[in-house]
């Protein structure tokens, strides 16, 4: 994972704790700032990603990885097709 003070994401680092998230904020906005930066540091563009490639990447930072990927999914930054057969990082 990259740094997680990224540039893009001031503040993002207070959620986490040795390189782990120590909890999904409840606010949306902080939420929401969060999935930025996790997209941006665990998922390549113009790449597709197989359920279980999403998962691995979200497990390297907290043990929910099937909530996480819900809240992406929801919030437009990872897109599946209906099938759910492949994910991609959105714009």
């Amino acid at each position: 994972m990259s740094d997680t003070r990224s540039s893009s994401s001031p503040g993002v680092a207070a959620l986490f704790s040795q390189g782990r998230l120590t909890a999904v904020p409840r606010k949306t906005a902080r939420r929401e700032q969060l999935l930025v930066h996790l997209t941006e540091t665990l998922f390549e563009r113009d790449r597709a990603y197989s359920e279980y490639e999403v998962n691995q990447a979200l497990l390297t930072v907290h043990e929910d990885c099937s909530a996480l990927r819900r809240y992406l999914v929801e919030a437009g930054l990872l897109t599946r097709p209906r099938d759910g057969s492949s994910y991609r990082r959105a714009a």
